[in-house]
C-alpha cells in the first residue's frame, strides 16, 4: 500500500468492537511493526462527519486500502449499542 502518513484510507473489513464498518474512511497516523514479526500494522484515526475524533485503532496493513478518484464519500449513522 503506497499511502503516506496523514492520508485517508478506507477499511476493508468491519471492526464491530469499535462500531466501524468496511468502507469507513480513516487517516493513517502511523505504521508499526507487529510484536512477533508478522504483518506491519497501521494506526488509524477515525473522525465523525463534524471532524471529531471517534476512534483510534490499529489494524494489519492488508485491512486498509487507498482511496481512488472514482469513489464517493458518504455518511452513515454511528450505531453504538
Amino acid at each position: 500500500m503506497q499511502v503516506g502518513h496523514f492520508q485517508r484510507v478506507a477499511l476493508k473489513y468491519d471492526l464491530p468492537g469499535k462500531h466501524l464498518r468496511a468502507g469507513d474512511v480513516a487517516y493513517l497516523v502511523d505504521r508499526v511493526p507487529h510484536p512477533t514479526g508478522g504483518e506491519m500494522g497501521c494506526v488509524l484515526e477515525v473522525f465523525n462527519a463534524l471532524g471529531e475524533s471517534i476512534a483510534v485503532v490499529t489494524v494489519p496493513e492488508s485491512d486498509v486500502e487507498a482511496l481512488s478518484a472514482d469513489e464517493v464519500l458518504s455518511i452513515r449513522r454511528l450505531v453504538v449499542s
